[in-house]
């Protein structure tokens, strides 16, 4: 018998036609882990929550049935299905600062997921995700963890009572390459060791790629291709499903990047048909009047599609032909930085030159000091000796007592997309509101659409959006200032392989068109060869090796660089 079993799934909004996900059709085994991709906003994470009983507010299962080991969730009392969860079925979210809460410490929080269970079974559980299982690490609050760190505790709690099922929604997104393997490792371990069986539901398709065992692909609320883990990566037969392989950063920089043109439709604005028709290049007048059918095109490797067997325009193009930038005069420079966080010493000498129309990357494991660093560049930590200037002019060490022309030209982009932006303000706010702090000309329209955001997305709140759909507001709200530098915290971490790709494209666009600088922190060391013209790595708050990123992806010097690429995720690796 299935673990999993959804059969023409159909979830809507209450009191309208509008159906957020339908003929949705899942069959997931004990052991096996099934990835679901797509762009933010294509159903998802709706499909990983209805495999707990739940429904976002606002929805509701209109028809079909989600089976759990035979149990028809739909047939379970209120009662039944909560005591389901987190027992038989799990859940690790994406966001664990809002995951966890703030009021306890770790260990308590662990063994109330317990039930009380002994302290030695608390500690087994932090070492099987690779964390500390000492009394002080217990003993500490969630604000006083990584991003990485909390993450980990949160996929620990999920394991804990040892589940049939288990939903992964984004679990790495966060985290750091070298955590991240450390993670998908305890994922797979743990499932195939239990029996678990997985839904993993992630924009990150080289992750999918060294995880998963099958692949469904999503778009417009619809499962448009699912099959074999090899078959989807090598042998893609939909259009978005191979659209979506050639916006995936290629570490080796032997092929380009190409994003997806256009919008992914929301709910209440798909077109009739198939819903990809209007990004697709090979679209006809069939795929505007009728959404087609499930069609075999190889061992349990389905899609839907008219034109599966048609090549697209530019499947062939391979090399990534990003000129070098012209890099112009010293916008920004870091001399002899050391940083405090009360006693404990974070930076130690930090020396660091960005120049005009120039990105340097910033990369290392959670805790090497990357976050501190950009904070100290915006005046958000004052914490620290040493000078950071502008234009060769030195800076306060707190933004309150930067000039307004400061502020306005060092802009910051945070990571998470949930806690950076006011939930009582709508989009369209958020950004107007920046607009008239710096009195530039721009439109609040203008703002979303450089971000691949519709115009109409400015009537929305922050919850009603995706986790990438957030980060790209937040992207769009540092631009609104037209700075000369824009400090960018794991930006894309958020963001799927399509957006992320345009993302990219328009930060290079920007550099070209006003000499943008970027300061980029990432753990995606394949996206640094698309974006940065140099990187440092950093760990324990010193930086270990620093240069061109081709010298250094490619020779280099340093052992804990050599570590981290390989430990950074590959479709090619995954696949070979």
């Amino acid at each position: 018998m299935s673990a999993v079993e959804v059969r023409d799934l159909c979830i809507g909004l209450t009191g309208t036609d509008t159906d957020v996900v339908g003929e949705i059709e899942l069959r997931i085994e004990p052991g096996e882990v099934l990835g679901l991709v797509g762009e933010s906003g294509s159903g998802k994470t709706t499909v990983g929550m209805a495999l707990l009983g739940h429904c976002r507010r606002g929805g509701q299962v209109w028809t079909g049935s989600v089976l759990i080991d035979g149990a028809d969730l739909a047939h379970l009392s209120a009662g039944k299905v909560r005591r389901l969860r987190g027992g038989t079925v799990a859940y690790i979210p994406q966001d664990p600062g809002t995951a966890l809460n703030p009021a306890l410490r770790i260990g308590r929080q662990i063994a109330e997921v317990l039930k009380g269970e002994a302290s030695a079974r608390v500690r087994e559980v932090l070492e099987e995700v690779a964390l500390p299982s000492d009394d002080a690490f217990l003993r500490r609050y969630p604000h006083q963890l990584s991003g990485g760190q909390q993450q980990r505790v949160a996929i620990a709690m999920a394991f804990a009572n040892r589940p049939h099922v288990i939903v992964c929604d984004e679990p790495t997104t966060g985290l750091d390459v070298t955590t991240q393997a450390r993670v998908l490792e305890t994922v797979r371990t743990l499932c195939r060791t239990h029996d678990v069986a997985a839904l993993y539901v992630s924009h990150d398709l080289a992750v999918v790629a060294e995880l998963a065992d099958r692949v469904a692909v999503m778009y417009g609320g619809r499962i448009v291709e699912c099959g074999p883990r090899e078959r989807i990566f090598t042998a893609p037969r939909h259009p978005y499903t191979r659209r979506l392989l050639l916006a995936v950063p290629d570490i080796a920089g032997k092929r380009a990047v190409v994003g997806i043109p256009g919008h992914a439709a929301l709910p209440g604005s798909r077109p009739d048909g198939c819903p990809f028709h209007p990004r697709c290049p090979l679209a006809t007048e069939v795929c505007a009047r009728e959404f087609p059918g499930v069609t075999e095109v190889g061992a349990a490797h389905t899609v839907r599609c008219h034109h599966h067997d048609v090549a697209l325009p530019d499947e062939g193009v391979a090399a990534n032909g990003r000129p070098p930038a012209q890099a112009g005069d010293l916008v920004l420079a870091v001399r002899g930085l050391d940083a405090h966080h009360g006693t404990a010493h974070t930076l130690f000498g930090i020396d660091l030159e960005v120049r005009r129309n120039e990105c340097v990357a910033l990369v290392g494991e959670s805790g090497s000091g990357k976050t501190t660093l950009a904070r100290c560049v915006a005046g958000l930590h004052s914490d620290y000796t040493g000078t950071v200037e502008l234009e060769g002019q030195p800076l306060p060490p707190g933004a309150r007592k930067r000039s307004a022309a400061a502020r306005k030209a060092i802009q910051y982009v945070f990571q998470n997309p949930y806690a950076s932006l006011n939930p009582r303000r709508t989009v369209g706010q958020t950004i107007d509101r920046q607009l008239q702090l710096f009195a530039t000309t721009a439109s609040v329209a203008e703002c979303l659409e450089r971000v691949s955001l519709s115009p109409a997305a400015a009537d929305r709140y922050p919850d009603q959006l995706s986790g990438g759909e957030r980060q790209r507001v937040a992207i769009a709200r540092a631009l609104a200032a037209e700075p000369a530098v824009l400090v960018c915290d794991e930006v894309t971490s958020a963001l799927d392989v399509s957006v992320q790709a345009a993302i990219v494209e328009l930060l290079g666009r920007l550099r070209a068109e006003i000499g943008l600088s970027l300061l980029f922190i990432t753990h995606d060391l394949a996206l640094i060869r698309t974006i940065a013209d140099r990187v440092l790595v950093m760990t324990g708050g010193r930086v270990v090796e620093q240069g061109g990123v081709a010298t250094v992806l490619e020779a280099p010097s340093a052992e804990y660089t050599r570590l981290l690429l390989s430990n950074t995720p590959s479709i090619e690796r995954a696949l070979a």
